[in-house]
This record gives structure tokens, C-alpha cells and sequence, in this order.
């Protein structure tokens, strides 16, 4: 259910109250009883990220036609390990064997 902010005129309190879509608005304060109005306030709600284009939910990579990275076929993998300094912990290494 949605969360409504309501503001009374009388006693200027601002409270939140848990309506119905349906439901009317409150006319009368809980508290003292004076007229209230509704409130816009701001969402809780955001978008964060890159967004479903980011994430390979498309084709195409900005708009520019070309094959994202995801959509193209792998390269196999190297056959080289991947450790190369030389250092001891390199030398316990299954892969620098």
C-alpha cells in the first residue's frame, strides 16, 4: 500500500498515513481535527546502474548498430598460466607448472 504525506493546517503537524489507491484523501487531522491537505513528497524510489542496456538484455551497444561484447562468441581461453611475475608464491602454483 502506498504511503501518503498529509500536513494539518491547526496544529501544522506532517504525518504519513498508509492508504488504499482507492481510498479518498483525509480531510480532518487525526490529532486535533483542523482541515489537512496532501503533500507531495519525494519517492523513495531510484534507478541506480546502467540500466537493462548495461546488462545485456540488447543487441546493440549505444545505439550505433554494432554487436555488443556479450552477443559476439567467446575466444578461447589463453594457454599461457596466468601468474607470470616469478615470485615463490608463483612457483607453488598449479598453473606456472
Amino acid at each position: 500500500m502506498p504511503v501518503y504525506e498529509y500536513e494539518c493546517a491547526g496544529c501544522e503537524k506532517v504525518f504519513e498515513v498508509q492508504q488504499r489507491m482507492a481510498d479518498g484523501p483525509l480531510e480532518i487531522c487525526p490529532e486535533c481535527g483542523g482541515p489537512v491537505k496532501k503533500l507531495i513528497s519525494m519517492s523513495s524510489f531510484q534507478l541506480k546502474g546502467g540500466g537493462w542496456y548495461a546488462d545485456g538484455y540488447s543487441t546493440t551497444s549505444g545505439g550505433n548498430g554494432k554487436k555488443s561484447p556479450s552477443s559476439s562468441p567467446s575466444s578461447p581461453a589463453p594457454s599461457s598460466p596466468p601468474c607470470q611475475s616469478g615470485s615463490e608464491a608463483c612457483k607453488s602454483c598449479p598453473a606456472a607448472n
